[in-house]
């Protein structure tokens, strides 16, 4: 199929969605309070973090809220933001209670590495990103423009740099069109596989590559994949083909757009933000960080990876990282390689 403009009210530019104010929820007092019970309820009932199910953690107010946010991922513009949540009156083993807890009315958290990690920890352990089996979320350098490999990418602040770690997030539908209009023959090539390298969460004895195209569309509906530092990453391998001067100049042209103030709008977190995002329909980036000297300020976010039962249907191009492309179906993320799930981590990989 020739690849075409795609209309989708995930299609906006940054005047226009920062203009509205549907996809952003202030936490009340009520609500607050709605989940204190929940967590009182799961500490009196001594469950742990793999014990607690949707129906533990009870939030008959909150949890049409999570709905509502849900349908907009999928339906709406691709983004959805709760600001409000009182972080600082809480330890951190109850913010990771909670954040499950929330989680587990939104979606199936997956697996973000071969270690098994569904609640991740979003910190600065001097990795470098652009090592072999570098991963952003351990660094604190600026990242490209890119998805996580999920439907769903969920964030809660608990500490926010010293300054630095501006959330940028741009409409991948928009960069989509903008190619469409303006260079046809590149939005055929990002229609078209690239090699990807694996960064080391690939299983026993897989290949460290795989091949997949960045946009895909299926059943009338569109995904973006894109992670540009782990396709450069392929070329170390030399059964890997060289980029072409055309993917090149591609995805050069989907970084310039992306990174374009015409496309991207920005937000600082703040402690007790808990932001989603849909990754078929959206790009994001976070700016350089420089942390605070006290450990127990250091920038600090909880990120999980989640299914969600209103997913849309996925391309078989897909069927690497989305092993099971149906709408709804539970899938992305990295399986663990011992099978267990870990639900603390110390934000480092193997």
């Amino acid at each position: 199929m020739t690849p075409t403009v795609i209309e989708s009210p995930a299609d906006w530019l940054p005047a226009a969605i920062t203009a509205r104010s549907d996809w952003i929820h202030h936490f009340s007092d009520a609500e607050v309070a709605e989940i204190d019970r929940a967590l009182a309820e799961v500490r009196r009932r001594g469950l742990t973090l793999a014990d607690l199910q949707r129906e533990d953690f009870r939030l008959p107010t909150v949890a049409q809220r999570l709905a509502h946010a849900r349908d907009l991922l999928e339906e709406g513009p691709g983004l959805y933001l709760f600001r409000g949540f009182p972080a600082g009156r809480y330890g951190k083993a109850d913010l990771r209670a909670i954040y499950w807890g929330l989680g587990r009315h939104m979606g199936t958290a997956v697996s973000q590495s071969k270690n098994g990690d569904v609640l991740g920890d979003v910190r600065d352990i001097g990795v470098d990103m652009h090592s072999p089996q570098g991963r952003g979320y351990t660094s604190n350098q600026k990242l490209t423009y890119h998805t996580d490999s999920c439907d769903v990418v969920g964030l809660f602040v608990l500490c926010t740099a010293r300054t630095g770690g501006l959330s940028m997030i741009c409409s991948s539908v928009a960069v989509h069109n903008e190619i469409a209009r303006t260079r046809p023959d590149l939005l055929e090539v990002l229609h078209q596989p690239f090699h990807w390298s694996w960064q080391g969460q690939e299983a026993p004895g897989d290949p460290p590559h795989y091949r997949q195209p960045i946009f895909s569309r299926h059943e009338g509906r569109f995904s973006c994949r894109y992670v540009r530092t782990h396709i450069l990453s392929a070329q170390r391998f030399d059964d890997v083909p060289r980029l072409t001067p055309q993917q090149q100049e591609a995805m050069a042209l989907l970084d310039s757009l992306a990174g374009s103030p015409a496309f991207h709008c920005s937000m600082m977190f703040e402690p007790g933000d808990i932001q989603f995002l849909n990754n078929h329909v959206t790009l994001h980036s976070r700016t350089a960080f420089e942390d605070h000297d006290d450990p127990a300020r250091k920038r600090h976010l909880l990120r999980m990876w989640l299914s969600v039962p209103n997913s849309r249907a996925l391309s078989p191009l897909l069927s690497t990282i989305y092993r099971d492309q149906r709408a709804g179906a539970v899938r992305g993320g990295f399986p663990s390689r011992t099978g267990r799930l870990v639900y603390e981590t110390a934000g480092s990989i193997e």
